[in-house]
């Protein structure tokens, strides 16, 4: 389920929950309303508020570092794939076809990554990525250095390869989430429990409405944003391919 459509769920549960309290109120008996049963029902909300209000917080700053975290990781995906291709260059003739592969990786993560992007190397998502990869690393370390300089630099584009191997694994792998739909399910019902119980104990008119629907409405862009930052390749905040494209554009060059 996309960020929108659960937003939309939150939306809609809270606020119908909201004014299912309210129309409920008007069918209790008068003692369920009294003054110590409406002491021990705001306590039950205050709990429930209080954990929800935690969760929220914790998922927030959660989803935030994760998504802070894998920005950081592109922009450094891109400087090593760009220091990657200027060792090449030193190679000369013995390491174009290296480069070329290089570029042609790049542009297959870019193209599998944002395919809603439209790219000139689009055609080259289709490639085999893993094996691409150790073709890459055998083209690297089968160059024949001359110099101490092209050794060492043969030697830490060896690391780079790898550095960049890892990343984008990494990368691969959060792209799929990691927020726990049953934590989302138990806070959903925690909030839906909590203006259930703000209904209760309101009159129905306009005010009170417009006061649930800005509610509902605050904790649904909650549950959006960590959905968001979570799935940080699709949905509205989308995390850019611009380290990427760069570093591809610099290495055309």
């Amino acid at each position: 389920m996309s960020s929108t459509l659960t937003g939309l769920l939150v939306f809609t549960c809270t606020f119908g929950a909201a004014i299912l309290g309210i129309l409920l109120r008007a069918r209790l008996p008068a003692h369920h309303l009294d003054g110590d049963s409406k002491d021990s029902v705001k306590l039950v909300i205050g709990l429930i508020a209080t954990m929800a209000a935690l969760v929220l917080g914790l998922l927030i700053s959660s989803a935030h570092t994760a998504y802070d975290a894998q920005e950081a990781e592109i922009q450094q995906l891109g400087v090593h794939l760009y220091q990657l291709d200027r060792i090449l260059v030193h190679f000369g003739s013995q390491a174009t076809e290296a480069r070329a592969r290089l570029r042609n990786l790049v542009a297959a993560d870019i193209a599998r990554t944002w395919p809603q992007e439209q790219t000139k190397a689009a055609p080259n998502a289709a490639l085999q990525v893993r094996g691409q990869a150790e073709l890459l690393f055998e083209q690297i370390a089968s160059l024949s250095p001359t110099t101490n300089f092209e050794r060492f630099g043969q030697s830490h584009a060896l690391e780079l390869l790898g550095s960049i191997g890892q990343t984008r694994r990494l990368l691969s792998e959060q792209a799929q989430g990691s927020l726990s739909w049953f934590i989302l399910a138990v806070l959903m019902a925690w909030l839906t429990l909590l203006f259930f119980g703000f209904g209760l104990f309101a009159r129905f008119n306009a005010t009170v409405v417009v006061a649930f629907i800005a509610g509902a409405l605050s904790v649904a862009t909650a549950c959006l944003l960590i959905l968001d930052m979570n799935q940080p390749y699709r949905g509205w905040m989308q995390m850019s391919s611009a380290p990427l494209r760069e570093a591809l554009r610099e290495m055309e060059e």
